[in-house]
């Protein structure tokens, strides 16, 4: 197809983590007590780059910074100093005890007001004077909500008409879990310091976030174990898809076997041997109900179909591929439960297992532990399997990362929970975020396409963990690709899947600034 590609997004130098704001208060104090980095000169590294943002993003008009106690209006007020000694005009609205004038200021005549002094209307007409709003109200390290003074200053924040850019994350999100506990900042840009924060990219603060830039500030490298998040980039994923041979052939490039499709189910099921196709798998067979097979083979003939009821030729299958995919529309009747546990007794091929392949397991006809001691395994459950999964008292809606986390180590397998954005975790807590899902996607079948995706990276040799997150990547711009928002189908995405799995363009850095290492577009 032709037309001009959307930019490659998120821009990332190298691996960016995506960290809690424990973590990254970890790190803080490692570079503090252990480096001996002052903090003051961490601040000023942070207040400066975010000055550097602002000037390029909003190169005009006032600043006004409305500025918290902790080191989170620090920031602040550095880049309002830095912004002041490059020439812009300036103000803050201290909402806390802070020192007048304060020592961050360096000597600058920067006018401050305490928010006490300020009626609503006052508020009201003085951020509208402001052409950028910074919010440096509330850091990483508030948990619950906001107390009515902060809380009146993010009302203040978020009803001027100003452009607002938060210092780390936007005041009153919680940095962990993304969770709302009470009033939160809506940013237009969120400047993080090191890293992005967890929190802030996954919703509902994600909304809140903006675009998020992540920058440099001069941070230690972090040490193993101190991070257990990772952005899943454009650029490391484009490193893990595997390269094709110029001498290969149609068996050595990846032979799935799609078990799914019960009978009146066909179409899911065609789905995910599209998807499977599409990425690049060179033989699919689909193991589905012999009353589909007029219309698995009218609507697929690249595809092999295999009758479920015949234990003979599903073994066949078995034994001819390289992994599995089952679940997409399979039903939950007798044939069903055959053809599953034919699957989990046959070959140790690497399994994908979604959709009814799930429910059927909930409902303790597949030991997914066991299945997982015997072969590489990659859940792909949505909040629904999830929880049939888990059962109410682990399933926990408010905090996905844990709840990722806690399927992938009670089935000793990697999971990926859907969602937005969609999570996947190894069995040892790893976490890789994706960068590229949006709400064009929620439309029925892309789960059956996705688990295709998924599966061919599995029969090429990824591990599960690495082909759910590069399953997810590829699938996610691949609609972006395809340029459509609203009516996005599962058919324009596998449409586009080829020209997400053969990019090869580096992602730009849009602010020409040496201190970005993360510029993710806001969530859509």
């Amino acid at each position: 197809m032709t037309g001009v590609h959307p930019p490659l997004r998120p821009y990332t130098r190298g691996v960016v983590v995506a960290l809690t704001g424990r973590e990254a208060a970890a790190w803080d104090r490692r570079a503090i007590d252990a480096l001996g980095v002052p903090e003051r000169v961490l601040m000023e590294s942070a207040g400066r780059a975010a000055a550097a943002v602002i000037q390029r993003l909003h190169p005009d008009g006032a600043v006004i910074a409305v500025v918290g106690s902790g080191n989170n209006g620090g920031d602040a007020l550095v880049a309002l100093r830095t912004l002041a000694a490059w020439g812009r005009e300036v103000r803050a609205v201290l909402v806390a005890d802070r020192p007048v004038p304060d020592p961050l200021l360096h000597g600058w005549p920067v006018w401050c007001i305490s928010d006490e002094e300020l009626t609503s209307d006052a508020w009201a007409h003085l951020l509208s004077t402001a052409a950028v709003v910074v919010d440096g109200v509330l850091g990483t390290g508030v948990r619950g909500a906001p107390r009515e003074r902060q809380a009146a200053a993010i009302r203040a924040m978020n009803d001027a008409p100003s452009a607002v850019v938060a210092m780390d994350v936007p005041s009153g999100i919680h940095p962990e879990t993304g969770a709302l506990p009470g009033d939160a900042v809506q940013a237009d840009v969120t400047v993080a310091f090191g890293a992005p924060k967890l929190g802030s990219l996954l919703h509902p603060a994600r909304a809140l976030a903006g675009r998020i830039i992540a920058v440099e500030i001069g941070f230690p490298p972090l040490e193993e174990g101190e991070a257990r998040a990772l952005m899943t980039s454009p650029a490391w994923a484009r490193t893990q898809i595997p390269a094709r041979r110029s001498d290969t052939h149609k068996n050595a490039v990846g032979r799935v076997v799609v078990v799914g499709g019960g009978v009146g189910m066909a179409g899911a099921v065609i789905l995910a041997a599209r998807g499977a196709l599409r990425a690049g798998a060179g033989i699919v067979r689909i193991v589905t109900a012999a009353e589909n097979r007029a219309i698995v083979q009218t609507a697929l003939p690249e595809a092999i179909h295999v009758d479920a009821s015949d234990e003979t030729a599903v073994h066949a299958a078995l034994e001819a591929s390289d992994a599995v995919v089952a679940g997409p529309g399979l039903g939950t009747d007798d044939l069903a439960e055959r053809v599953l546990e034919a699957m989990a007794s046959g070959p140790a091929l690497p399994t994908l297992l979604d959709a009814d392949a799930l429910n059927l397991a909930a409902a303790g006809k597949l030991d997914l532990r066991e299945l997982a001691r015997s072969r590489p395994v990659l859940l792909t459950p949505h909040p629904g399997e999830m929880g049939r999964l888990l059962g109410e008292r682990e399933m926990d809606a408010s905090d996905r990362p844990a709840t990722a986390r806690a399927a992938a180590s009670r089935f000793g397998c990697a999971v990926l929970y859907k969602g937005a954005p969609s999570l996947v975790s190894d069995a040892g807590g790893l976490l890789r975020v994706d960068t590229q899902g949006s709400s064009d996607l929620a439309s029925a079948g892309m789960g059956d396409t996705l688990a295709g995706v998924c599966g061919t990276l599995l029969a090429q040799g990824l591990e599960p963990d690495d082909a759910g997150a590069v399953g997810l990547y590829l699938s996610g711009r691949a609609a972006w690709l395809a340029g459509k928002q609203a009516g996005l189908t599962p058919t324009d995405v596998l449409d586009r899947l080829p020209d997400a799995c053969s990019e090869r363009g580096v992602a730009a850095d849009a602010l020409g600034l040496p201190c970005v290492v993360f510029d993710a577009d806001p969530a859509r």
